[in-house]
């Protein structure tokens, strides 16, 4: 059965088991997808055990390119994102490197180079909208940049709702050198993250700062002392997913939706989001089961519903 009648089907059924029935249905039928594209992978997906059960990591594999967004890392991408996006099961997504100093040198230029103009727009906005599919994950996501996030490589990880970096990691929105503007959400979300002017002056310089440099203008929420085997910062969000991951898995879902839309509107409106997502989390057996553990001083067990 195709995935996008597994998904409908999900989307119908009202019956929490049944919902649950289906989403494992699609999470197995794409990861058999990801399963016929393993020779010559750009992106991997993998769930993490022991006391990291419940964080997923999706690692970025292209050695040759630094990990350049092109037409095959693209489809791998969202290969990757599709399966995250229906696993309840999940409390944190990790976006990493497995490339030693880069997380995402940005475009394939030599792809882009041979591309006309009729081909450019649709690519861009297909770039877009993968960068936007990260944005739209339920679960709290984290960003571990170890190296060079450039142009659509910090476009990515600034789509993500928490990011570390090593302190001498390289980033910016260089794209006007291309006499270009960031196409994958750059000009808004940098925006939103450290204000207009700030975005402004660092996107009209095409200016390039370190890790320590991006905590300090609130890029990053972390910059760590690079260690190495060259991880520091896929270490850091490790400890960050394990922080998250005691938490109700429903209620993160519905801080981040909150948050989310919240941050793009009046204040007003944002109360009514928030009203929406509490709403959400009233009648769940999660919060049953966390009065209830409060009671007996003991650590909740919660299920995801």
């Amino acid at each position: 059965m195709a995935t996008f009648t597994l998904n409908r089907m999900h989307l119908l059924c009202r019956n929490t088991h049944c919902r649950s029935f289906f989403a494992g249905f699609i999470q197995r039928a794409q990861l058999s997808t990801l399963e016929s594209v393993r020779k010559n992978e750009q992106c991997k997906l993998e769930y993490l055990g022991g006391e990291n059960n419940g964080i997923a990591v999706i690692s970025m594999e292209r050695p040759e390119a630094r990990n350049a967004l092109g037409k095959q890392f693209l489809r791998e991408f969202a290969d990757c994102t599709n399966v995250v996006k229906f696993d309840k099961n999940l409390r944190v997504v990790i976006l990493r490197s497995l490339v030693k100093g880069v997380f995402c040198a940005g475009a394939d230029l030599k792809e882009r180079a041979k591309m006309t103009n009729e081909e450019t727009g649709p690519f861009v906005a297909g770039l877009r909208a993968s960068v936007s599919e990260v944005a739209n994950l339920p679960m709290p996501v984290v960003a571990a940049i170890d190296g060079f996030a450039l142009g659509g490589g910090l476009e990515v990880a600034l789509a993500c709702d928490i990011r570390v970096s090593s302190d001498d990691a390289k980033m910016g929105l260089v794209e006007t050198r291309l006499a270009i503007i960031p196409g994958g959400g750059g000009t808004q979300r940098l925006a939103r993250a450290i204000g207009p002017a700030k975005a402004k002056e660092l996107i009209f310089a095409a200016r390039v700062f370190n890790g320590k440099e991006a905590a300090e203008m609130g890029v990053v929420n972390h910059s760590v002392e690079q260690n190495s085997d060259g991880d520091a910062a896929y270490q850091r969000a490790l400890k960050l997913g394990q922080e998250i991951l005691p938490q109700g898995p429903v209620a993160l879902r519905a801080a981040k939706f909150a948050i989310n839309r919240g941050s793009e509107v009046d204040i007003a409106s944002g109360l009514s989001f928030e009203e929406a997502g509490y709403s959400q989390v009233i009648p769940t057996k999660d919060r049953r089961e966390a009065m209830q553990a409060w009671l007996e001083k003991r650590k909740p067990v919660y299920h995801g519903y």
